[in-house]
């Protein structure tokens, strides 16, 4: 029988390899796109028309499709400033502390980004050159905010229940999480 962690960890590994699995096919069509692009201007004297809002979307939803894997990773820019002086005995109370304003600030703006989505298909607002409407792009960042605000979330809780002592190992203060998942 699955324990409600190893199920956890299934999903959470499946909604991760899905979110990567966009954000790369994204990645991709833009490099497709920009090589057709360059390829027909200099050689055909002919660019894909509308090659410059394309990219700027697809830019946008690489970005928000990768923030809840880098926030779940812990892989986002950060600055040590007090490791040294912070008593390793609480850097799990720190921890804790971090990941609760993080899900805080990410909570407040996909709020904000989900009220200019709504906004934006009531205006209904569209790109310039393809007319596009926004607000698919506007939601769908809002919800990766929403994703990434759950995910720091649960983050913090793991923190506190291995601070705590509920769970002795496995969490991502114990040696073996650092291992596996990258965060340093």
């Amino acid at each position: 029988m699955h324990t409600l962690t190893t199920r956890a960890t299934r999903v959470g590994r499946v909604l991760q390899l899905m979110l990567e699995g966009v954000a790369g096919a994204t990645l991709f069509g833009m490099m497709l796109l920009t090589t057709a692009d360059v390829t027909g201007r200099y050689f055909f004297n002919s660019p894909i028309l509308g090659t410059v809002e394309l990219t700027q979307l697809m830019l946008a939803a690489l970005v928000f499709l990768s923030l809840p894997v880098v926030c779940w990773r812990q892989e986002h820019i950060s600055v040590d400033l007090l490791d040294a002086i912070f008593p390793a005995k609480l850097v799990w109370v720190r921890e804790v502390l971090v990941n609760l304003l993080v899900t805080a600030a990410l909570w407040v703006m996909a709020q904000r980004v989900w009220t200019l989505a709504e906004r934006a298909f009531q205006w209904g607002d569209v790109t310039e050159f393809l007319r596009i409407p926004r607000g698919y792009l506007v939601g769908l960042i809002a919800i990766m905010l929403a994703l990434s605000a759950l995910l720091t979330l649960a983050r913090a809780v793991l923190y506190l229940l291995e601070g705590v002592k509920v769970v002795k190992q496995g969490g991502p203060l114990s040696p073996t999480a650092k291992e596996g998942s990258g965060h340093d």
